[in-house]
């Protein structure tokens, strides 16, 4: 059996993906991000070629492709892509279905086209301003003194919406420290900041040539007060994946190495 691997450094995590030649995922991490991207890349690395018995190293592998924010750091990586190309080649092979994609990562905010064989049509991204994106919710999240998963779902609850009017992140938190010292209901104001980063993403999904439904990948599509948000918001319906979606970076990654790597026989 051969192998191909995809591993997608983030500015916040590293996630890594084996895949064999019928195209089966056989194994997967998720690791927070170091300092340095190389170390990153070899940690993650590492972790997949240790669950598949096949395989004593990344030199085993058949072809390997880095993508992601550190993509140039992959030792052993035969090329990189972007996450953009690699974000849209893992939604393709995870669900066909799907045409457009927002994508929310530590840094950047990006609305993806989906083409039929899996490619980019068209893509938008923001990448001028944190607000939005994972460090965003980071920051949020701190600011409840609440892990990122209770946050995620604390807007559920909420009967109201208290808008949060700061554009950066760094007053949006300020907003919110004063809010919950005020004593104002946590969940109403988390359902504010959900509010708020659904709002930015309209620009994005409109971009992407969202009709009717779209999927969230990267950490974020985890946060179930933000999807419920941004169905409200861009009257879309948010296609849940079977798949991890903070794998689909590493995922498409490894889907174009297992093509390239079958393509050179």
């Amino acid at each position: 059996m051969k192998y191909f691997g995809g591993c997608d450094v983030g500015s916040t995590f590293t996630k890594a993906v084996i895949m064999d030649e019928t195209g089966k995922m056989v194994a997967d991490t998720t690791i927070r991000s170091k300092i340095n991207s190389e170390q990153s890349a070899i940690a993650a690395m590492e972790e997949v070629i240790n669950q598949v018995p096949d395989l004593a190293s990344s030199k085993d592998l058949e072809y390997l492709i880095g993508t992601g924010y550190g993509r140039n750091k992959v030792p052993f990586a035969d090329e990189n892509i972007s996450e953009i190309s690699c974000h849209a080649m893992g939604v393709h092979i995870t669900d066909p279905s799907v045409k457009a994609i927002i994508d929310i990562g530590g840094q950047d905010v990006k609305g993806i086209s989906i083409d039929t064989d899996g490619t980019v049509k068209n893509f938008a991204m923001n990448d001028k301003c944190s607000a939005g994106t994972g460090r965003f919710f980071e920051a949020m999240a701190r600011s409840f003194e609440m892990d990122l998963s209770d946050f995620s779902k604390l807007s559920l609850t909420a009967k109201n919406v208290i808008p949060i009017t700061a554009q950066c992140t760094v007053f949006a938190e300020s907003e919110v420290i004063t809010l919950v010292g005020e004593g104002k209901p946590m969940d109403e104001i988390a359902a504010g900041i959900e509010m708020a980063v659904a709002k930015r993403c309209f620009v994005m999904a409109k971009k992407a040539g969202a009709t009717d439904s779209i999927t969230l990948t990267g950490g974020c599509a985890k946060n179930d007060g933000l999807k419920e948000a941004i169905e409200h918001v861009l009257k879309l319906k948010v296609v849940n994946l079977k798949t991890d979606p903070q794998l689909m970076g590493a995922l498409g990654a490894a889907e174009y190495a297992r093509q390239k790597g079958l393509a050179k026989k």
